[in-house]
């Protein structure tokens, strides 16, 4: 089983919300940044380490979007 991404919903307050359909960019200062939804309509960003976003988008996790 592949690990899943989450992130902090703003909407609705939860903290470690699985994130889904994430895509990972590049920042203008080299970080990365996935985006996703948590299933219910709400969008969700979190920055990540470099190690987490490649080995996220390896596994399938997340698509590459830079």
């Amino acid at each position: 089983m592949s690990k899943l991404l989450t992130a902090y919903c703003m909407k609705t307050k939860e903290k470690n919300v699985p994130m889904q359909d994430a895509v990972i960019t590049k920042t203008a200062r080299g970080g990365y940044m996935a985006q996703g939804h948590d299933g219910k309509g709400n969008k969700m960003t979190t920055m990540l380490g470099e190690a987490t976003a490649l080995e996220a988008i390896a596994n399938g996790v997340a698509k590459k979007g830079f």
